[in-house]
């Protein structure tokens, strides 16, 4: 299942993500600090979503309130509530 998420407080600004049975299939991310970010897809890309949200959730980027790996995990936690609808 393929979904689009608008994260907030970022540098990035779309994540479209592919799930297949709660597994990363692929991420693809607008903007933001591209060697990082690369870094990230390729640490979770094949994953249980649920195993990788734990890991980035509550990152924080400096003074801000959340980080580029907080609002993947936002959108994963999102993906894998539509998957179930699905």
């Amino acid at each position: 299942m393929k979904t689009t998420f608008y994260p907030r407080g970022t540098c990035s600004t779309r994540y479209d993500i592919e799930l297949e049975a709660g597994v990363i299939k692929s991420l693809t991310i607008e903007d933001g600090c591209d060697g990082n970010l690369q870094g990230i897809r390729k640490l979770i890309t094949g994953r249980p979503a649920r195993e990788v949200i734990p890991l980035l959730r509550g990152i924080r980027c400096g003074w801000k309130d959340t980080s580029c790996p907080d609002q993947i995990a936002i959108a994963l936690e999102e993906a894998l509530q539509k998957e179930a609808r699905a």
